[in-house]
């Protein structure tokens, strides 16, 4: 298991754009990677689910992923976090 916290820099927090982007990139891996935003965690393969976190700027985000394919997943959706939101 990958584990790794973020804070959001963005000014509009987790939006749908990079949202979706996230929700499509996620789905490129087997392993499981969620979010987990306070005591709620949510899928990264499922955009209502990421959405409903109302993730705003200055939120710390811990991304947990698990799986064959961990360490490539998790070195991706950290560089997309840094250069996206």
């Amino acid at each position: 298991m990958k584990r790794f916290v973020y804070t959001i820099t963005d000014e509009n927090g987790i939006h749908a754009r990079p949202a979706g982007q996230l929700v499509q990139a996620a789905k490129a891996y087997e392993s499981e990677i969620t979010l987990t935003k306070g005591d709620k965690t949510a899928s990264a393969k499922k955009l209502f689910a990421l959405m409903g976190l109302g993730v705003k700027q200055g939120d710390p985000v811990t991304v947990t992923v698990e799986g064959s394919d961990e360490a490539e997943a998790a070195a991706r959706r950290e560089a997309f976090l840094k250069a996206n939101l």
